[in-house]
């Protein structure tokens, strides 16, 4: 477990895709917002119970089938508003079908609608914890990352010396670069991402050693920051 301040912050690699489904929670509230419950939402439930709080939002970063096969599972359990960005609605509706047929998956519950969306600036917030929603687009059109003081919860936007990918429909590589470097890189290099898959990174590691934002940093025009 680590605690950061008055939160408690832990996360569980679910599904054949290996996502990170992070719970974020109050030690003194025992209130939690879960993070992207991309599949196994019996384990994710039972992580919230080990940590002995109760979950009340589902925050998501973006729609992608890896990142969306927990939400009914978990809404189910605990009643939880479930949090989008509205321009990943169509692909939330109807982009894990296409993709469950390519990877042989048997869905049962495929994700709800929305109860909320979210946006740029919006706080996601419960009794001792808030989360400011940052808007960072590239990866999917609604990718959107969550702040809190001292982290920073990517999504699949930065990854530890990578990024998304951006080939898939609705990716777009100039804007998940400027959303990395203008969004999520002018924050205190101090500062621990928690990435929707494999290991956890730092601002200041990604502005020294990310060889696609030295690589984008190259390009002539304002810098947002300094190497």
């Amino acid at each position: 477990m680590e605690v950061v301040n008055e939160l408690m912050v832990r996360g569980i690699v679910v599904g054949v895709f290996q996502e990170n489904c992070w719970v974020v929670g109050s030690r003194q509230t025992g209130e939690a917002i879960c993070i992207d419950p991309g599949d196994q939402p019996d384990e994710v439930l039972a992580l919230a119970r080990d940590m002995g709080v109760t979950i009340k939002y589902i925050a998501n970063s973006h729609a992608h089938i890896d990142h969306v096969l927990g939400v009914y599972g978990v809404q189910s359990a605990t009643g939880a508003k479930f949090l989008l960005h509205e321009a990943d609605l169509n692909l939330l509706r109807n982009g894990w079908k296409g993709a469950a047929e390519r990877f042989g998956l048997d869905i049962e519950h495929g994700p709800p609608d929305p109860d909320q969306f979210v946006s740029e600036g919006d706080v996601v917030e419960v009794a001792g914890l808030q989360l400011k929603a940052l808007a960072t687009p590239g990866h999917t059109p609604g990718s959107v990352s969550y702040y809190t003081e001292g982290m920073l919860f990517s999504g699949d936007t930065l990854f530890r010396g990578s990024i998304g990918r951006t080939d898939l429909p609705g990716g777009s590589l100039d804007q998940e670069m400027k959303s990395i470097c203008e969004r999520l890189l002018v924050l205190p290099d101090d500062t621990i991402v928690l990435p929707g898959h494999m290991e956890q990174t730092t601002v200041a590691f990604e502005k020294q050693h990310n060889p696609f934002v030295l690589e984008w940093m190259k390009r002539p025009g304002d810098r947002p920051f300094e190497l």
